[in-house]
């Protein structure tokens, strides 16, 4: 029996049809660009992303040489936090999403202060741009967008032209600063604090439950489970007990513990959550460090033409000693929250060479993270996946600094099998949990962590308005 699991992350959108015991048997992909026509903006258009993800599918179906008949339940999952506004009826979009690692209203977040524990007692969540409840209310103040358009994640953006109808489950309801994570529903105050129209959010249901059906692609699919990218890949792993932690290493890198049936209050700088909900079941929470650039600062370098094949990476040796790479693109999310912070290289000297800015970027990743984790407690070891995690310098690194294990699964489509193995479960069949595959365990080398700390406050506040 075969699954789809849909993944539309930040800079692609993927298909992956998979067998219950996690094989891999076909993938489908295609680029999803993003704009910046301001500093600070982010965006992309909405109608390309649902033509990336339906072309996607496509060719996931062709490479895996099977019928649409063949796959018996879908799973979405999606980048968390970009937000959307179209027409009810017509579906047409009022303009491009807001990406999540946009800046724009860091503004209407200041003004939000004297908020903060409010927020944080209701949403797990801090007054940040990262959220979707200020890009909502900046569509509605400064981007023309009418109350009685229909607003949503990414998730109910491709459900609603999957089924023709929007609906968000619990996991990407959680990121928007709306929810209440006891009652797991939108919150009224809340929705008056930002000015949101209660009535044009979606429905939000169980991440594991029916979605409605699709027939776009010729076959009828069940949609059964739907669950925000981060909390997919922690599903993934298999992580189903309090304690167990993961690190996913995309566009960002994001660290979630899960922390059982009751959504205790994080330590300050990291955020509580909704990891997933199955179907008549409670909902499970997590602890969550968000990074906002982890392979962001990769492709920066190939942008600059100083990186042009990541199989470079896996040759690099060595350590950018005290060059240090602070990649702020968009400010910068745990510990620090400061949205006015921005990219920084700092050490460089006469003999700096190419390869010791592309290891200063590969350590960068290993030290936000290191520096997210000592706010989690005790963890026995941490569980990784993404497309920078395949980079075994980094990964020994991680262990290094954290000074705990880290272990792989043996492929890297850790958040889509998340999304699969939801549905799959939800349709009443035998799941596989992934098993590690590698492991590297810590050794002793120079910790230049503080190091790295120093670099940091010298980014942060930098974009800070002067007048």
């Amino acid at each position: 029996m075969l699954l789809l699991a849909i993944d539309e992350g930040t800079s692609s959108a993927r298909a992956i049809v998979f067998t219950t015991e996690g094989e891999v048997v076909g993938i489908g992909r295609r680029p999803v660009p993003l704009s910046y026509p301001h500093p600070g903006w982010v965006e992309q258009e909405a109608e390309a992303l649902w033509q990336a993800q339906y072309e996607a599918v496509q060719e996931a179906l062709r490479v895996a040489s099977i019928s649409p008949a063949q796959i018996k339940a879908v799973g979405l999952t999606n980048q968390r936090e970009t937000t959307l506004a179209w027409h009810p009826d017509t579906g047409r979009p009022y303009g491009p999403a807001i990406v999540w690692q946009d800046r724009r209203t860091a503004p209407y977040c200041e003004a939000l202060q004297s908020k903060k524990a409010l927020l944080r007692q209701k949403t797990g969540l801090l007054p940040d741009p990262y959220f979707s409840a200020t890009k909502i209310q900046w569509m509605l103040q400064e981007g023309g967008v009418p109350p009685t358009a229909q607003f949503g994640t990414v998730d109910s953006w491709l459900l609603y032209k999957m089924t023709g109808q929007a609906r968000t489950d619990v996991s990407n309801a959680s990121r928007t600063l709306l929810f209440d994570l006891q009652s797991l529903s939108w919150d009224a105050e809340l929705c008056e604090l930002f000015g949101v129209p209660k009535q044009s959010l979606p429905p939000v249901q169980p991440s594991g439950s029916f979605f409605g059906e699709t027939r776009i692609w010729g076959g009828r699919w069940p949609i059964l489970a739907v669950l925000g990218d981060q909390q997919a890949a922690l599903y993934g792993h298999g992580a189903f007990e309090p304690g167990q932690t993961k690190c996913t290493y995309g566009t960002g890198a994001f660290v979630l513990k899960n922390i059982g049936p009751r959504p205790l209050p994080a330590p300050e700088g990291l955020l509580t959550t909704v990891a997933w909900q199955e179907a008549g079941q409670p909902a499970l929470y997590a602890w969550e460090a968000a990074i906002f650039s982890a392979a962001a600062a990769l492709q920066w370098l190939e942008q600059l033409g100083l990186l042009s094949d990541y199989r470079e990476l896996d040759n690099l040796e060595g350590s950018a000693g005290e060059v240090f790479f602070v990649p702020a693109f968009t400010g910068l999310g745990t510990p620090y929250w400061d949205p006015y912070a921005r990219g920084l290289i700092i050490g460089l000297e006469r003999d700096t060479h190419r390869q010791t800015l592309l290891l200063a970027a590969l350590e960068a990743i290993a030290y936000q993270t290191a520096d997210t984790l000592e706010l989690f407690g005790p963890i026995s070891e941490l569980r990784v996946d993404g497309g920078v995690s395949q980079n075994a310098l980094l990964m020994q690194l991680q262990a290094d600094l954290a000074g705990r294990p880290v272990v792989r699964p043996p492929h890297g489509e850790v958040t889509a099998w998340g999304a699969a193995a939801l549905a799959g479960r939800q349709a009443g069949l035998p799941m596989r949990t992934l098993t590690p595959a590698v492991k590297w365990e810590p050794r002793p080398r120079p910790n230049l962590l503080e190091r790295w700390r120093e670099a940091v406050r010298r980014a942060q506040g930098w974009a800070r308005p002067t007048s």
